[in-house]
């Protein structure tokens, strides 16, 4: 199983990215897909995760109303638009997988990881 994350870089406060995460999973459609992130100094933290028809979402606070996360089944793909980005939205982006139904946010529950990608706010 391979996840690899792509779109991190360096934008200025208020600006916007999308994240890219490629699944080498076989049946995709039966994992839960989502983000987490860690910044330097910091613990991994929980950003947002999508159920596998993409029906539902869950967001952590801190990105509530500026993160969305999706997922296209036929390509195997899950996304992350961030918009008004901050300062504090710097961070490496790591893409997940679970194969379950349930949406949860804590990084033990996530058996694969991707490599990360990392993304640089500028104030």
């Amino acid at each position: 199983v391979q996840l690899q994350a792509s779109g991190g870089g360096l934008v200025q406060a208020g600006g916007s990215l999308r994240l890219s995460c490629a699944a080498s999973l076989r049946t995709f459609n039966n994992y839960v897909m989502g983000w987490f992130r860690q910044a330097p100094g910091k613990e991994r933290e929980f950003v947002a995760v999508i159920s596998w028809s993409g029906s539902t979402t869950v967001y952590a606070d801190s990105v509530k109303g500026r993160f969305t996360i999706s997922r296209d089944n036929a390509e195997n793909m899950v996304y992350l638009l961030m918009n008004s980005l901050k300062p504090e939205d710097t961070a490496v982006y790591y893409c997940v997988a679970r194969r379950a139904d349930s949406l949860l946010t804590g990084a033990s529950r996530y058996n694969y990881w991707g490599q990360g990608t990392l993304v640089t706010v500028s104030s």
